[in-house]
């Protein structure tokens, strides 16, 4: 399974900054406001020394990283759900994302204005929470409205939805984001067709400027403040020293430029690793001459789902799976000394997955 995350925050916030260090197709940024007309779309290795390790015993033609997509999508106005700035018409391109990532200018730049005409984070996390409110608010109406047209024509049914989508009305209309609603599974069904906006998890980016890459600043410290007890993810991180350093090829160089910035590894690391996190992500393992590759899946996969994210074929005739520890790998160095050691699994259907499992998938169809 591919993971995918949208890029949101106000015009001039270093959203487009931020999708330039994480992906491997560079978008063109502006210091003017609204001067984007289509959403960027990128790709980013996930990053994992896991793999690595492992080929150091394989010596593979190839190593492949997870991956994760990106979209960056044109900043966001006060009033974009009424057609300011660029209105809401991007919004779509996020509803197929499985979480957001929410820059936030934390930095003074007096050659960069800000559109609100000052530097303040938790009124433009304010602004664009609204603006997904608003959006969010309207579909759910107009389910509501269609529902009660069923009701009419005698769907019981309808009568359960309407009282599950009005509870989340009343949250969105109160400044509440979907996520934080206490709802059942069962309520929260009646929406998942939606693709409500302020129901995906969000990691806050708080984009500051060089001096503030290791400490962060007062801007940042505002925001992690204002988010503690919210199970948020924050994550601070210096855009264009950042970008800067994903401009350079060699792998030795970055390393000393981020030694030299006093940061152990790059921000955009951590921040692929909490997207992880939030979704309840992990990876397995393939391991062959051809290549050594990691895999995508849920935590709590069984063997046979998680086989599928290979190709459907090897859940459709899973068979079993062939399993070997990592950590076992490290240390004994390859697939035969595993077997001497009785560590190498054989597991069926019902075998769920861990992370760090190498797994060769036995099938037939």
């Amino acid at each position: 399974m591919a993971l995918n995350c949208g890029i949101i925050g106000l015009s001039n916030t270093g959203k487009t900054t931020i999708f330039n260090c994480m992906s491997n197709t560079k978008a063109e940024s502006s210091t003017y406001a609204f001067s984007a007309t289509k959403s960027n779309i990128g790709i980013c290795n996930v990053p994992d020394p896991r793999l690595y390790e492992i080929d150091k015993f394989i010596d593979s033609d190839k190593v492949v990283p997870a991956t994760v997509e990106i979209v960056d999508v044109p900043g966001l106005a006060k009033g974009a759900n009424k057609g300011e700035g660029v209105g809401n018409k991007f919004l779509a391109d996020l509803q197929q994302m499985d979480a957001l990532i929410h820059v936030i200018r934390c930095f003074d730049d007096e050659n960069l204005a800000h559109i609100e005409g000052s530097v303040d984070p938790l009124r433009d996390l304010e602004i664009v929470d609204f603006e997904l409110q608003v959006r969010d608010l309207g579909l759910v109406e107009r389910k509501i409205a269609r529902l009660e047209k069923l009701i009419k024509s005698g769907d019981k049914k309808a009568k359960k939805g309407i009282e599950a989508l009005n509870k989340f009305k009343y949250h969105l209309e109160n400044f509440g984001n979907a996520r934080d609603i206490d709802a059942t599974e069962v309520e929260k069904e009646y929406t998942s067709d939606l693709l409500l906006l302020t129901a995906k998890p969000v990691i806050y980016v708080c984009n500051v400027d060089d001096s503030s890459a290791v400490e962060g600043n007062d801007y940042s410290n505002k925001v992690k403040a204002h988010l503690a007890g919210q199970n948020a993810e924050v994550i601070v991180i210096a855009g264009k020293l950042e970008e800067e350093i994903a401009e350079l090829e060699d792998v030795g160089d970055r390393m000393e430029f981020l030694t030299d910035a006093g940061l152990g590894e790059p921000g955009v690391d951590r921040l692929v690793r909490a997207a992880y996190d939030h979704l309840n992500l992990q990876s397995f393992f393939t391991a062959g001459k051809m290549e050594v590759k990691a895999w995508t899946i849920k935590k709590g996969m069984k063997a046979p789902e998680a086989s599928g994210t290979i190709h459907s074929d090897l859940e459709r005739g899973f068979i079993r799976a062939e399993v070997m520890k990592y950590k076992d790998f490290i240390e004994l160095g390859s697939e035969q000394a595993i077997k001497d050691k009785g560590r190498f699994h054989v597991e069926g259907k019902n075998y769920i997955v861990e992370d760090g499992d190498i797994m060769h998938i036995r099938f037939n169809v």
